[in-house]
């Protein structure tokens, strides 16, 4: 066999290595299902626990004369009512795991001009993080942004010392800057009003996102490998429709 023969089988043996499978498959081959929600109930009034099945509405006991979160055909309809609560909906779950992720089918309805979808991991037990923001994706009418908060905006001592050049309105110094822009990455995407089956996975110090079946995202840092997702949140600033979540373990 001479070199580039060598080579060549070389190569298609190592091919697979950076061949994306499909995350929803990989979940589904290597994982444990460990929730499923397809909202086939009512919801039980404005509360934080109203939406059932272990969700809670972090949000919900700011404005409870305000319903945020309406179950109506098998659909969680989330409208935020953000400026009343000075916060965006924020809706989470228990999960638990390492590596793992989730399965959202979801929709922007239309009914806001800036429509948006925020969803990730939690970790509230992690003293030295903001609100134990740990990882997200975050879907807008124009980007998709991957983003490690562990590491990054959310860590409390990167958190002070950049606040404080806002507070300033100072630019960031340059070392700042730069680390924070290594830690997330933004793709373009325009959304539209269908409904699209969403996957959000983390696989060691990897983030991934995928729509439709197709990875749009991914991103490494080192905060994505945080060893307990403890929480799968949903930040909502307006309205999102939610037909269906499943959660999933790896390890």
């Amino acid at each position: 066999m001479n070199r580039c023969t060598a080579f060549a089988s070389v190569f298609v043996l190592l091919l697979p290595v950076f061949v994306q499978a499909d995350d929803a498959a990989w979940l589904r081959e290597k994982g444990t299902l460990i929730f499923h929600d397809s909202f086939d109930r009512e919801e039980t009034g404005n509360g934080m626990k109203a939406i059932g099945n272990g969700w809670e509405s972090a949000t919900a006991d700011r404005v409870p004369q305000i319903k945020m979160s309406d179950i109506d055909e098998g659909i969680l309809k989330i409208a935020s009512a953000t400026k009343e609560a000075r916060h965006a909906a924020h809706i989470h779950h228990d999960a638990g795991f390492t590596d793992g992720g989730a399965i959202v089918r979801f929709k922007f309805p239309g009914l806001n001009k800036d429509e948006s979808l925020q969803l990730g991991f939690v970790d509230r037990e992690v003293k030295d993080i903001h609100a134990g923001h740990l990882c997200y994706g975050i879907l807008s009418q124009k980007a998709i942004t991957l983003i490690d908060h562990k590491t990054g905006v959310m860590n409390l001592a990167i958190r002070k010392k950049r606040q404080s050049y806002l507070d300033r309105k100072e630019p960031l110094p340059a070392d700042l800057d730069a680390l924070l822009k290594t830690k997330q990455v933004t793709v373009p995407w325009k959304a539209d009003t269908q409904w699209h089956d969403l996957v959000i996975v983390t696989e060691g110090d990897e983030l991934r996102l995928s729509l439709d079946g197709k990875v749009v995202a991914k991103h490494r840092s080192e905060g994505f490998s945080h060893s307990m997702k403890r929480w799968f949140s949903f930040l909502v600033k307006s309205t999102v429709w939610i037909d269906d979540v499943k959660i999933w373990k790896i390890r």
